[in-house]
C-alpha cells in the first residue's frame, strides 16, 4: 500500500508539473498569435516528440522529457547589421550569434516579413514574454486561496495545549523545574489543557500571533477569558518578564535568538484552521518575498548542497530541490499520517510552490530566460525614446543575438546547478514529517 501510494503521489505531482508547463507556454502562445506573430511549434518537454497535431499554423506536442516547454517563434532575432539573417564566421562566439539568428528565421515563409517577433513593439514583445511566468503566477495565487480559504492550514491555535509548571528562561534550554523557579502565572492562574482563550485584557483574540503579541506586550496583570466545557470563564493572571526566543517578521522563531517579553506559560495546540482572504493575502505576500530572498540566496546555498550530494553532510530543509525531489516529497505527502484531505490540500501547496518558483526564477533578467528577453525590449525602448527626445536617429531594434555567448555561459551555469540538485535529490533528498 505504501508502495502504491508513493507512486500515486509521483504520478499526481508529475501531472500537475505537465500542465504548470503547459500552462505557462499557453501564455505566450496565446499572447504571440493576439499580436499575430507566427508561432510554428508548442511544445510540453524536451528531447523526443512522442504526440504532435497540426492545428492551424502551429504544430502543439508533447515530448519524452518533462523538464520544461517551449513555443517557437518566427524573428526572435533581428538580421545582423549587414542585413543578412545567416553568415558563417570563424570566431566561436560570433558563431553562437549567428546559428542563434539563423535559427530565429528558420521555416521563414512568404508574407511573414510582418509577422515576425523582433518587428512588433518592444511593449508587444513584452507582454508576449511576460505572459508565460504570469500564468504561473495566477496559477499559484489562485491554487494558494483555494487551500488556505477552502481547506486552511496546520497551524497554532489559541487553544492551550500545555501549561508550564514553572518559569524558565527559554535561553537555558532546559524543560525541567529546579528548585527555586517560580510557578508560571498561567499555572497559578488556573489554566488548564483544552482551555482556549477568547479574550485577553478584555479585547478578542481570533489567532495565536495576536495573543502572543499581545502576551509578550504586557508585564503584570491580566485577565484572560477562556472557554472550558462549553462555558465561559474569566482567570486573572500576573504575567513576568523572561527570557523568550525571539520572532521574525512572520512570526516564525529565530534559532539562538532571544529577547525580554512579557511570559505567561503555555503551549499552544495546533490544528487546521481556515484563513480568510486577508489572511491569505497576507500570507502569499509572505511567501511571494520568501521566494525572492531564497532565490537571491541561491548561490550561497551552493557548497551545503555539495556536500550533501558528495560528502557527509546533512541536507537542511531548506535546500534547493529539483523536480525529481519535488516529484519525491510527493509521493511522501500521499503516504503521511494525516487525513485525505490534508494530503490533497499539501500537494496542492508542493504544486502551487513549484508554480510561485517558477515565475521568480523566469523573471531574472537574464538570457534565456523570460526575464532576459523582457530586459532587452525594455532596454530598446529607452534606446528609442532617447533618441526621439534628442533628435537623434532611431538606433533600430536592440540585438539581443549579440548576448547569445553569455546566455550559453548563464544557461551552462544553470545545468551544472540542476545536475548537483538532481545528485542531492538522489543521495540525499529532502524528506518531510
Amino acid at each position: 500500500m505504501t508502495t502504491l501510494m508513493t507512486v500515486l503521489g509521483i504520478v499526481v505531482f508529475v501531472v500537475g508539473l505537465l500542465f504548470s508547463i503547459a500552462w505557462h507556454e499557453l501564455g505566450h502562445l496565446s499572447t504571440a498569435k493576439l499580436f499575430r506573430i507566427r508561432v510554428p511549434q508548442y511544445m510540453v518537454g524536451f528531447g523526443p516528440t512522442i504526440w504532435s497535431r497540426h492545428k492551424g499554423e502551429t504544430e502543439y506536442g508533447i515530448k519524452a522529457i518533462p523538464l520544461g516547454g517551449y513555443i517557437r517563434m518566427i524573428g526572435m532575432f533581428p538580421p545582423g547589421d549587414d542585413g543578412k539573417v545567416a553568415t558563417r564566421s570563424t570566431s566561436p562566439w560570433r558563431g553562437m550569434i549567428e546559428d542563434a539568428r539563423s535559427a530565429a528565421f528558420e521555416e521563414l515563409q512568404p508574407g511573414d516579413e510582418k509577422r515576425l517577433f523582433y518587428t512588433r513593439k518592444p511593449w508587444k514583445r513584452v507582454i508576449v514574454m511576460f505572459a508565460g511566468p504570469f500564468m504561473n503566477l495566477i496559477l499559484a495565487v489562485v491554487i494558494f486561496l483555494g487551500v488556505l480559504m477552502g481547506f486552511g492550514i496546520n497551524t497554532q491555535t489559541t487553544t492551550v495545549s500545555t501549561v508550564s509548571d514553572c518559569v524558565i528562561s527559554q535561553s537555558e534550554n532546559r524543560d525541567k523545574c529546579v528548585d527555586g523557579d517560580p510557578a508560571s502565572p498561567a499555572k497559578a492562574a488556573g489554566l488548564k489543557p483544552g482551555d482556549t482563550i477568547v479574550a485577553f485584557n478584555g479585547e478578542r483574540v481570533a489567532d495565536w500571533g495576536t495573543l502572543q503579541d499581545r502576551i509578550r506586550d504586557t508585564i503584570g496583570p491580566a485577565t484572560i477569558t477562556v472557554e472550558r466545557r462549553g462555558e465561559t470563564e474569566v482567570l486573572k493572571a500576573n504575567l513576568v518578564e523572561n527570557r523568550v526566543a525571539k520572532n521574525d517578521g512572520n512570526g516564525r522563531t529565530v534559532p539562538g535568538e532571544y529577547v525580554t517579553a512579557g511570559f505567561l506559560g503555555f503551549s499552544p495546540a495546533t490544528g487546521v484552521v481556515k484563513q480568510s482572504f486577508a489572511q491569505s493575502a497576507d500570507r502569499m505576500g509572505d511567501m511571494i518575498a520568501s521566494g525572492a530572498e531564497a532565490l537571491i540566496d541561491l548561490p550561497s546555498k551552493v557548497p551545503a548542497l555539495w556536500d550533501a550530494a558528495f560528502g557527509d553532510g546533512e541536507r537542511e530543509p531548506d535546500s534547493p530541490m529539483g523536480v525529481v525531489g519535488a516529484a519525491r516529497v510527493g509521493g511522501e505527502v500521499f503516504n503521511l499520517d494525516i487525513p485525505p484531505e490534508q494530503r490533497v490540500a499539501t500537494m496542492l501547496f508542493l504544486v502551487a510552490g513549484f508554480n510561485l518558483s517558477l515565475f521568480l526564477f523566469n523573471m531574472l533578467p537574464l538570457l534565456p530566460l523570460d526575464g532576459g528577453h523582457i530586459a532587452g525590449a525594455v532596454w530598446e525602448s529607452v534606446r528609442r525614446t532617447a533618441a526621439r527626445v534628442f533628435r537623434r536617429p532611431d538606433p533600430g531594434p536592440f540585438d539581443v543575438a549579440k548576448l547569445m555567448p553569455v546566455a550559453y555561459v548563464v544557461a551552462g551555469i544553470f545545468i551544472c546547478f540542476t545536475l548537483l540538485v538532481l545528485v542531492a535529490d538522489l543521495v540525499n533528498p529532502v524528506r518531510i514529517s
